[in-house]
């Protein structure tokens, strides 16, 4: 399916649940911005060029190497027993991932696979340890990534376990945007004064990180259509 464009209903603001503008992100104390990437290079970290639907690291793989998105998009996936696919996270340009096996010394609990062609920054576990040990402002930063991944997987399991399906998928195209504008403030005035937002992601894809089935959101999109919270043109969710 292709993507398609979404306006979530600004009365259902769950920002309380959500990773702030730094989430997935390296920054540098004194300015706030985003570590360079020549700090990786500089530590002997390999530019990487992975296909789409390439696994990068497969579940049960034991973490050798720190991993940060130079271009493109990483999924972080589990399947179940019975094969179905559950999406824990989506990551982006500057996003780093994988980082709890590294730091505990445990085997991958999901697959990190490519969403598209993607440019991986490739850092073996040794030079990634020196670095952090070397600019410590770095390392409170990820410590600060971590724990807003843990908010979020939070709020996912809380969902998923006590909410209907209508309350998940607005959940989640309600963090979808949030993490969106801060990735891109340029684009936030424009999300403001067009209160529209594009969703780079199928409805099998909302399915997997919700927890639903596709058919079941298919039908939870069409209802909140009706009851006026989206709209829907054709294959696109707008308002």
């Amino acid at each position: 399916m292709d993507a398609f464009l979404i306006q979530v209903s600004q009365s259902h603001d769950i920002n309380h649940f959500l990773p702030d503008a730094e989430s997935g992100l390296l920054y540098h104390k004194s300015k706030r911005k985003m570590v360079d990437h020549q700090i990786l290079r500089n530590y002997g970290a390999k530019e990487i060029l992975f296909d789409k639907d390439e696994i990068i690291f497969s579940e049960g793989e034991q973490a050798l190497n720190y991993f940060q998105l130079l271009s493109g998009s990483v999924k972080m996936m589990t399947n179940s027993a019975q094969g179905k696919e559950f999406i824990q996270g989506v990551f982006k340009a500057n996003d780093s991932f994988g980082e709890p096996p590294l730091f505990c010394n445990f085997a991958y609990p999901s697959f990190a696979v490519a969403l598209q062609p993607s440019l991986v920054f490739k850092l073996s576990k040794d030079n990634f340890f020196k670095l952090l040990h070397e600019n410590f402002d770095v390392h409170l930063h990820l410590d600060r990534v971590l724990c807003q991944r843990l908010r979020y997987k939070s709020m996912v399991i809380s969902e998923i376990s006590l909410y209907d399906p209508e309350h998940r998928i607005l959940s989640i195209l309600n963090h979808l945007k949030r993490e969106a504008t801060c990735q891109n403030k340029s684009e936030i005035s424009m999300l403001r004064n067009k209160h529209t937002y594009v969703v780079p992601f199928t409805r099998q894809q909302l399915a997997d990180m919700s927890g639903l089935r596709v058919e079941t959101v298919i039908r939870t999109i069409k209802k909140m259509d009706t009851a006026g919270k989206l709209r829907l043109i054709g294959r696109k969710i707008t308002l």
